[in-house]
């Protein structure tokens, strides 16, 4: 009888409640990811007896990733689920595209996520549980992770860093202190019906081979390994705060404008130098290199001539030095050779290069009529481009202009520079060739990119 109780439905709800309310407040709204499978028809059911007493809004976001033949009934079966509990759906498809070195699972995981950021704002609720914990641990220690690596998944994580128009997307786990025996006995109790990925039992995937042959075993000696790994994560997540909390003491006043003075990388011992870079460069938003990758990142930079101009790739972003300062930019592949601009006031630029903002303005600017009927073009620098900014002086080379306002050599290739049937008309930190410059009373344009000078990183206006 004791079991029983334990399993009734209200506690476990009640014990989501504890763990979901301290963050929230009423008129909030929630996200859940609803897949189909047990542990996100679980944590939905309860997030919708919640709703009411708790005063949060709730809805649900199920990615289709065509990966299945059922694909399409389980996006079937999570509208019918979503149907009876009143609760808002939203289905997404996407196409799993596999990077070089990439399982299918991190593949599909990526263009899951990346939906996620995409269609939700607010709170998105997830249904990993403290079996997923382990297990993520455990493949984590077998992948040679570091702190950040073995804490695995957090309670609780906020992306701040997802642009202007949105707000921050908050990820929870409910579930995640309940063992996947705590989760079946309460769909039992509840008499739910979910779906089965037929992938599960797969046992090519890392996960599911760990799941069905190497934890049982574990079990069998170690029946409290779960708690055990989860203890293990929580000490590592806090590790790896007081590691980044080192780098950023560290580096003092040494990061500005999202550059690094390389003098704080030859000041420090070299454990704590790869530990400052590692944190600048998750704050640049690079992937973690491995171990080795670091290392050798580390070396060149702090070995190489004072004059050289240094590139060290990393994952799809590079380290460059200049001028005693290190910087992570993107790498720019297969960039577009230009892009035609038709009035828009917000428009991509070539490649990698981000997007440009065009406002309207009078006597200033480029003169739009002189734009009127013609080919405007945004594209990257080729080489021997020339332009006069002032009226009162004669035309220069790019290449000159550049050099003298101090502009990053790594910018002054990914720069998007407009064109007028082929004549050069403005460049971000340069000015607007005077050609092309509106009169007093005239209606213009003034384009808008941010640019890195050695002042910082500022909107240039014309």
């Amino acid at each position: 009888m004791a079991g029983s109780r334990k399993s009734r439905p209200s506690d476990f709800v009640a014990d989501v409640a504890a763990r979901l309310v301290p963050y929230l407040q009423p008129g909030d709204g929630i996200t859940a990811a609803l897949s189909g499978g047990l542990d996100s028809v679980v944590l939905l059911d309860c997030l919708a007896r919640l709703r009411d007493a708790h005063r949060f809004l709730l809805e649900a976001i199920h990615v289709n990733h065509g990966l299945s033949p059922n694909a399409a009934s389980w996006a079937g079966f999570c509208a019918d689920f979503c149907r009876v509990r009143g609760v808002p759906l939203r289905i997404v498809e996407v196409s799993v595209e596999r990077k070089r070195g990439d399982s299918l699972e991190a593949a599909a995981r990526r263009a899951r996520y990346a939906v996620f950021r995409r269609h939700v704002s607010g709170v998105l609720a997830l249904a990993h549980h403290l079996d997923d914990q382990a297990e993520t641990v455990f493949l984590q220690i077998l992948r040679g992770a570091g702190p950040r690596g073995v804490a695995a998944m957090p309670f609780r994580r906020e992306e701040v860093e997802r642009g202007h128009e949105q707000d921050p997307l908050i990820f929870l786990r409910p579930l995640l202190p309940a063992p996947r025996s705590a989760i079946e006995a309460y769909a039992r109790e509840a008499r739910l019906t979910w779906v089965e990925d037929e992938s599960n039992a797969d046992l090519q995937h890392d996960r599911n081979y760990l799941r069905a042959r190497v934890l049982p075993a574990i079990e069998a000696r170690f029946p409290g390994y779960r708690q055990g790994l989860g203890r293990s994560a929580a000490l590592c997540a806090e590790a790896s705060i007081l590691l980044d909390e080192l780098a950023a003491l560290d580096a003092g006043q040494g990061l500005r404008d999202g550059t690094l003075d390389m003098q704080i990388l030859r000041h420090v011992s070299e454990p704590r130098a790869r530990n400052v870079l590692r944190w600048f460069l998750r704050l640049q938003g690079a992937q973690a290199p491995s171990a080795n990758r670091l290392k050798e990142a580390l070396r060149q930079l702090v070995s190489a001539r004072e004059d050289a101009r240094l590139r060290v790739a990393v994952g799809d972003m590079e380290l460059r030095r200049h001028r005693g300062r290190v910087q992570v930019v993107k790498v720019t592949r297969g960039a577009a050779a230009a892009v035609v601009w038709r009035g828009e006031a917000v428009l991509s630029g070539p490649g990698d290069t981000g997007e440009l903002h065009f406002v309207p303005i009078e006597g200033a600017g480029i003169a739009l009529a002189r734009l009127s009927g013609r080919h405007v073009e945004l594209r990257l620098r080729r080489g021997g481009e020339r332009i006069r900014p002032h009226c009162d002086r004669p035309r220069r080379t790019l290449k000159n202009l550049l050099q003298e306002a101090r502009i990053e050599p790594w910018q002054r290739g990914r720069m998007p520079l407009l064109f007028c049937d082929g004549q050069l008309v403005w460049v971000p930190g340069i000015g607007i060739d005077c050609a092309w410059q509106a009169a007093s009373g005239d209606p213009g344009v003034i384009p808008e990119w941010p640019v890195r000078s050695r002042t910082g990183c500022t909107p240039i206006e014309a």
